[in-house]
């Protein structure tokens, strides 16, 4: 089985790990409800930490970089079923229930979904489709199921009309603030563009503008310093911070390191302790 197994193709998925793994950074295209089956997940995106434990469940929003931690718990598996609201699903939803332009949803990005009976009953009906070994669940039934999931979610929260059904395009957002807090987030400068609401060219033109400098010059001299920073006034290890900071690799680290300020990480070390 992969994993995640695929219950319907780029909709419903099931992820089942006996150890513990870090995902590289994600990106979100669509809303997306997770529910956690055993073991824990911790979400990190650059205005929120969540932590979701077995039993519980979390709407993360579309358009955003993330890191997930996947976490078995002592004597347990990790299992999570994972629900991709895509747009153009929503959008028939929107239309089968007259669902018409809601206000501007001004909640947090990751939401919580209180316990719910009617949700957890839902998401006991497909656990036996995710477990099997062969079976696996008819496209027009499966779309039924999100279609389930959608309304019982909208049931146990009504406020969420204005997050799901949302369509507009990223708008041109703070340039600055956005870079500050997500260029620790190891992706491509046409993502960040992408992000910010704007072209390729746009993106590059309005950056310069305000860091006077190129994109990658200016993430990467970003993620140094604050590499430096962490090592010299936090005491810690490289190993365990090259990751979270968009490196690829140590080895990509420790050469940029020695390159922009003139020493080697371990000499920096060294000179702390």
């Amino acid at each position: 089985m992969t994993n995640p197994a695929e219950i319907l193709p780029g909709v419903i998925f099931y992820s089942y790990l006996s150890a513990e793994r870090k995902d590289k950074v994600c990106f979100w295209n669509h809303h997306t409800l997770v529910l956690m089956v055993s073991g824990q997940l911790h979400l990190e995106t650059a205005s929120q930490r969540t932590e979701v434990k077995a039993g519980e469940m979390l709407l993360v929003g579309k358009n955003q970089l993330g890191t997930l931690t996947k976490t078995p718990l002592p004597g347990q598996s990790y299992e999570s079923i994972v629900i991709c609201l895509q747009d153009d699903l929503l959008r028939k939803i929107a239309l089968e229930e007259q669902i018409g332009v809601e206000p501007k949803y001004s909640g947090p990005s990751n939401v919580p979904i209180p316990p719910d009976p009617f949700l957890l009953g839902y998401f006991q009906s497909i656990i036996p489709y995710a477990r099997a070994t062969v079976e696996t669940l008819p496209e027009e039934m499966g779309i039924l199921k999100v279609k389930e999931g959608v309304k019982l979610l909208l049931h146990s929260l009504p406020q969420l009309k204005s997050f799901l059904f949302n369509f507009a395009e990223p708008h041109k957002i703070d340039l600055e603030h956005f870079m500050m807090s997500n260029f620790h987030f190891n992706v491509s400068v046409e993502r960040f563009a992408h992000l910010t609401g704007r072209s390729l060219a746009a993106f590059k033109r309005d950056f310069t503008k305000i860091f006077a400098m190129p994109p990658r010059q200016w993430l990467l001299d970003k993620r140094l310093t604050a590499a430096r920073h962490l090592i010299e006034h936090k005491h810690q290890k490289p190993s365990a911070i090259y990751l979270d900071l968009g490196f690829e690799s140590l080895p990509h680290f420790s050469r940029s390191f020695k390159k922009k300020f003139g020493k080697t990480v371990k000499s920096v070390q060294k000179y702390q302790l």
